[in-house]
């Protein structure tokens, strides 16, 4: 392959700029996608009542925490089988994809009978007592999302097998084509049969079925490093299980400590007034978009460096990691300049009270301004998870966490008694961690080339 980039570590690059645009641009289209599309199903699901948009919101906040887990497994796949791409091993990248097929396939049948036979109790256990109506729309609901789950995993694990080979076109697509399915069934059922819940649920039971079969059906006709075309490519194998897992467990615990310590701080915020509530949730649903391009970027940078680690070839890895920070600084220069210039638009929109208008705009400014140490933080800790430094990240993490942004936002409210703005500059605290850590390892000459 020639070289097309100036000043490189070595004199062939693994990845051309062409290769890595065809690869990236993908996940960033996918990314913005899953948020519009998240947006148009919240306001079809609006339709139906304000019961049904709260047993659906209820369910959602479980089902997020499973999906979480989901992900932080195939990412652990992912991982894998990219290491065996650059390797050249593709057997082993193949026997890899079936594993983590085995794996979260097995372990979302068990969540899905778990909650299709005590679904009822769990949703009582959770949120306690809750009006008859809701409860009956929720379970409705959760009944045909854990039916859902097993398909969720074939489709995930399908999709993380497709982007460790490079192959992000395939996913991102495929993930179009069910997101749409969704929406269609949606509007049918609930404007065309007024099913209810019932027409919230089915068409995403449809569209998850549909697209797993269709996942299956490209691993065996589209795969080129990797292709499963027998089952006993998913015959357990205790050594990958262990590499998967490896990764995937200290991902899932990062993951759901990381939604606890936002639970803990969205308490915190609700004892600030209703002001400073409604302030914070439409401060938080802009800041999203902030991140967009640092998610698809994290993906693409496990697919890219793993692929580098496990060619041997350690300096480019870390040379296509400083290329995807570059990259997220020129997304968030544009993302962050139109959030800030339009910030009373973007909040207007939300139909806030002044003083919450006020509040969410000064909310806005801030986060938009702090994104500058943000990458650094956030996108590098994808690096350490891509040579197998997961449980690296995941105690840095947690330690911040804890310490940083949960710790000094109840320092900040509820000892020294400051506005809900605090809450965030103890977050941008527990980056400013990150960043020393992550960057200190990140730097330090060689620190993991004893791995190769």
């Amino acid at each position: 392959m020639t070289n097309h980039f100036n000043n490189t570590p070595d004199s062939e690059l693994l990845f051309s700029k062409h290769h890595l645009f065809h690869l990236l641009w993908p996940l960033v289209v996918e990314q913005l996608l899953s948020v519009l599309v998240g947006m148009v199903d919240v306001l079809m699901v609006a339709y139906v009542g304000e019961a049904t948009v709260s047993g659906v919101s209820l369910v959602d906040s479980v089902n997020m925490l499973v999906i979480q887990v989901l992900f932080a497994l195939t990412a652990g796949g992912t991982v894998v089988c990219a290491q065996f791409i650059g390797a050249g091993n593709y057997k082993a990248a193949g026997k890899s994809g079936g594993q983590m097929l085995f794996i979260t396939t097995s372990l979302m049948l068990c969540i899905a009978a778990a909650f299709l036979l005590k679904g009822t109790s769990l949703l009582s256990v959770i949120f306690g007592q809750v009006e008859s109506r809701v409860m009956e729309d929720a379970v409705k609901y959760l009944l045909f999302t854990a039916a859902s789950f097993p398909f969720l995993a074939i489709y995930y694990s399908a999709a993380a097998i497709f982007r460790a080979s490079g192959n992000t076109k395939l996913a991102m697509l495929v993930s179009l084509g069910m997101n749409l399915l969704n929406i269609i069934g949606n509007a049918i059922c609930i404007f065309g049969f007024h099913m209810g819940v019932t027409g919230v649920a089915l068409p995403t039971l449809l569209a998850r079925m549909a697209a797993a079969l269709f996942m299956v059906y490209s691993l065996q006709r589209f795969g080129k490093e990797i292709r499963i075309y027998a089952f006993s490519q998913l015959k357990p194998d205790r050594e990958i299980i262990r590499k998967i897992l490896s990764i995937g467990i200290p991902n899932s615990v990062e993951s759901g400590l990381f939604n606890f310590g936002k639970i803990l701080l969205q308490s915190l915020v609700s004892t600030l007034g209703t002001a400073s509530i409604a302030a914070y949730a439409v401060a938080s649903n802009l800041a999203t978009y902030l991140y967009l391009p640092g998610n698809a970027l994290g993906a693409g940078m496990i697919t890219v460096v793993g692929q580098c680690y496990g060619a041997k070839k350690p300096e480019q890895a870390k040379y296509y990691a400083k290329i995807l920070l570059y990259l997220n600084y020129a997304f968030l220069a544009i993302i962050c300049s139109v959030l800030i210039i339009g910030r009373s638009f973007w909040v207007g929109c939300y139909n806030l009270s002044p003083l919450s208008a006020g509040l969410a705009e000064d909310l806005i400014l801030a986060h938009s301004a702090a994104m500058i140490i943000w990458p650094v933080a956030f996108l590098l800790p994808y690096y350490f998870r891509a040579i197998g430094k997961a449980a690296f990240t995941m105690k840095v993490a947690v330690f911040a966490m804890a310490v940083f942004r949960v710790g000094l936002a109840y320092l900040f409210i509820d000892l020294w008694h400051k506005n809900v703005l605090w809450v965030w500059y103890a977050m941008f605290v527990d980056w400013v961690f990150r960043i020393i850590v992550f960057g200190y390892h990140f730097m330090k000459e060689n620190t993991f080339s004893d791995n190769q």
